[in-house]
């Protein structure tokens, strides 16, 4: 088996799982389609071994001060041919990022690329899951997310910058390749998974309200924050991603998620066959002693997610419990 029984675990069949995740949602309020859209990606995001990004999320939003207040209909307030800037009425991202994914990919197939943006939202959750979308209607897809602050810069006390996540996708005859990384030495989800389930953080990553270095994931999650990845390249890459969040509507250092899709076509008719053979050539990079295989981007998410399709997923006890109790 892919994720080994535990005391501390439950396993349950895909299908009980979105069940549980659908039903928890609609009693904090979602309707029935919207949970539906936030359920399949945590399904997914779980299937593809993201632990954190799975049903303990819908526990994040229960307890988010946006999810209280009023929430209006998704809807576009500018559009050009190739682009449009949405409102999401403070629903929450799972749902109005999905919104914008759409629009980029139907916009892209009419005039061959697209901008989108999207404010007024929170939480969107794993990037590669709507980029996948766009790369399986034949695009190219790139998605960023700014948000709300929870990373220090550099020599800073307080965190500055959200865990802004970057994802970009290829469509390919040998199937999607994604690249998906969050510009966080650690998500937020994983800091608030940790605080729930009592684990310490990983050394040297995280930091409390008053800016000392800590393994509480607690003391983190109630005003902390968080490294960069990769020192001042990792901040770097985050401070540009928070700058595109503006480009959304967002204010500055606030939730916005950017979407840019591009059909190949317009610059190449045989994009797909050229990234497999991309895929091929560095597959064939001869291994080092003891390595088996090469991997490229989103290769091991996807071979898992067939695995886990067949054995069901296993949900820490603490996560159910809680889910059930809503």
């Amino acid at each position: 088996m892919l994720d080994a029984d535990r005391p501390d675990g439950v396993r349950l069949s895909v299908a009980d799982a979105r069940a549980l995740g659908e039903t928890a949602l609609q009693r904090i309020g979602y309707p029935a389609d919207e949970a539906a859209i936030i359920t399949d990606q945590l399904i997914d995001n779980a299937l593809c071994g993201y632990r954190f990004a799975s049903l303990p999320r819908i526990l994040a939003i229960a307890e988010d001060e946006k999810t209280s207040r009023p929430r209006t209909a998704v809807r576009i307030v500018r559009e050009t041919p190739v682009s449009a800037l949405i409102d999401g009425g403070n629903k929450v991202g799972y749902v109005a990022a999905y919104r914008g994914a759409e629009i980029a990919i139907s916009k892209a197939l009419a005039s061959g690329i697209a901008v989108v943006g999207v404010h007024n939202s929170y939480y969107s959750g794993r990037n590669a899951y709507y980029v996948e979308l766009m790369v399986r209607a034949g695009m190219v897809g790139i998605h960023t997310a700014s948000a709300k602050p929870h990373v220090l810069p550099p020599g800073g006390r307080r965190a500055a910058l959200g865990t802004n996540p970057i994802s970009i996708g290829f469509p390919s005859t040998s199937g999607p390749v994604v690249y998906d990384i969050g510009t966080a030495s650690l998500m937020w989800g994983e800091v608030l998974l940790m605080a729930r389930l009592d684990e310490a953080l990983p050394q040297g990553v995280g930091f409390d309200a008053e800016g000392s270095p800590t393994r509480d994931a607690a003391a983190v999650a109630h005003g902390g924050g968080v490294t960069a990845f990769g020192g001042h390249k990792g901040y770097g890459l985050s401070f540009a991603i928070q700058a595109l969040g503006l480009l959304t509507g967002a204010a500055p250092q606030d939730y916005g998620f950017l979407f840019i899709a591009i059909d190949p076509a317009m610059l190449v008719q045989d994009f797909p066959a050229r990234m497999a053979e991309l895929v091929a050539r560095i597959k064939a990079t001869p291994r080092r002693v003891g390595v088996e295989e090469i991997r490229i981007p989103s290769e091991r998410a996807f071979r898992e997610r067939e695995q886990r399709r067949r054995e069901g997923l296993v949900l820490d006890r603490k996560v159910v419990d809680a889910l059930n109790a809503l």
